[in-house]
């Protein structure tokens, strides 16, 4: 049977209309006969879902499934997939969140969480083993409400983090959309002295990629730092496992360098972090080592398992989306902040304001110290698969590449650790690659002034689209 449903970036993706129903039970029930395998025998499932209107259906699946297995189904409601996976994870459990994340509203998505935190590249295929016919489910499931408790959970984990009155002077805007972490936003922030503003609230469900800064649904947000007089405006994708910050110039701090402040805010030792982010993060001198990985959160995971291995006293992981990993526990103001290895968007926030805070500065100040690159992003949409594949496999050759990127000037160097990263002799990088998560080519481009960079971006997106026409 042809479906749209694969595992991507970081879980199982694809049109909502292939996962309702049969095919969210036989996923659900694969992960849990893969489980089942390990020594200690699963009891329970925790399950939470983003704002979609397909989630709830497909929560109900899952949780029909786990119970047919005679398994203790719990409820954690309209939560952060950090949330729901902290949550799980302290009780020994496996869980997982129905999210599409950040990718169009007519999909949608399962991100499975072992006891013991995110699943691996080799879990995947372990689950995919297992897919068969799901077990005969009953639709009338009764679960246990733990709604209340996973987010009273996650918002402890912060508290204390920053002292009560260190953001007292700050006006922030919450840009709530449809995001599960809206209240909690607030509720953090506020926790810190913070004055905030409740913005943009969406009646549905509005898909937000915090690395497209161009698209048009974040044209209000300008206009709402100079109508409220904020001194930023924070928010996340759909699941919140992504941070969107603009400070209060109404300019978008790129996820890799929010990833960046926080690391040095909170103390790390060593970074990992995919090859997407800002390339400058190892000419800061900040930390002892940085590791670059492939895109996706589970490779990152593997570079931070790795770290800890070899003695790394702070591990910090981060996406160029923002999302931020710790992998080791921390301890700030006699307040524990432990350890979870999957993306969170309030964490790196958390660190930026900090930091901004405590040198008694903004958040556009903040960024102007680091030694960046300028570096933009955006992506084609409905650009497929086969059509990625084509372009990269033409550019793997010298020839070809020699000959899409001619136009621009000569290759110094080249890397293809994800998709493929081009340095040219006019001083700018062009990085494509494709999307894991939705029919999309990544165009990732640096230079060392604004305008070179807009200029690259625009040439790499428009050389790949008449690349895909002419192929």
């Amino acid at each position: 049977m042809i479906t749209s449903l694969k595992f991507g970036t970081s879980g199982l993706r694809g049109l909502a209309v292939d996962l309702v129903g049969d095919a969210a039970q036989r996923y659900t029930t694969a992960f849990l006969n893969y489980l089942s395998q390990d020594d200690a025998p699963v009891s329970s499932l925790y399950l939470g879902r983003d704002l979609r209107v397909s989630s709830a259906a497909i929560v109900a699946d899952c949780a029909a499934a786990a119970a047919a297995m005679g398994l203790r189904v719990v409820d954690c409601g309209e939560l952060p997939a950090p949330a729901l996976a902290f949550h799980a994870m302290a009780a020994g459990a496996p869980s997982i969140m129905v999210t599409g994340s950040h990718i169009p509203a007519d999909r949608n998505g399962l991100k499975f969480f072992r006891a013991s935190g995110e699943i691996s590249k080799a879990d995947e295929a372990g689950i995919l083993a297992q897919l068969g016919e799901g077990a005969e489910a009953d639709d009338a499931v009764q679960a246990v409400d733990e709604s209340a408790l996973a987010m009273s959970g996650y918002l402890d984990r912060y508290r204390g983090v920053l002292a009560a009155d260190a953001l007292k002077d700050w006006r922030i805007g919450v840009y709530e959309h449809s995001s599960v972490s809206r209240q909690a936003l607030a509720e953090v922030f506020a926790g810190y002295g913070a004055q905030i503003v409740p913005l943009g609230r969406a009646p549905g469900f509005v898909a937000i990629d915090t690395e497209a800064f161009g698209d048009a649904v974040f044209a209000p947000l300008v206009g709402w730092i100079k109508e409220y007089d904020l001194d930023a405006i924070i928010s996340t994708d759909g699941d919140a496992d992504r941070p969107l910050l603009m400070d209060e110039q109404g300019q978008f701090v790129r996820g890799d360098v929010l990833g960046l402040l926080a690391a040095r805010f909170f103390g790390a030792d060593t970074v990992v972090t995919p090859v997407t982010s800002n390339t400058a993060i190892e000419a800061t001198g900040y930390f002892a080592s940085v590791e670059r990985t492939r895109v996706g959160s589970p490779f990152v995971i593997a570079g931070m398992e790795a770290a800890i291995a070899k003695g790394a006293r702070c591990v910090f992981g981060f996406e160029a989306n923002g999302g931020t990993l710790l992998g080791t526990a921390l301890n700030l103001h006699n307040t524990d902040v432990p350890a979870l290895m999957t993306r969170d968007a309030i964490l790196p926030l958390i660190g930026v304001f900090g930091r901004a805070a405590a040198e008694g500065g903004t958040i556009s100040a903040l960024v102007a110290a680091l030694p960046l690159r300028v570096a933009l992003s955006d992506r084609l949409e409905n650009f497929s698969a086969e059509n990625s594949s084509t372009l990269l496999d033409d550019l793997s050759t010298p020839a070809g590449a020699a000959a899409h990127f001619g136009a621009r000037g000569s290759i110094v160097r080249s890397a293809a650790i994800d998709g493929l990263q081009v340095f040219l002799d006019d001083g700018t990088m062009i990085h494509y690659r494709a999307s894991g998560n939705a029919p999309e080519l990544r165009c990732y481009v640096e230079a060392d002034s604004a305008a070179q960079a807009e200029d690259a971006l625009r040439w790499g997106l428009a050389a790949a689209k008449m690349a895909a026409i002419s192929g």
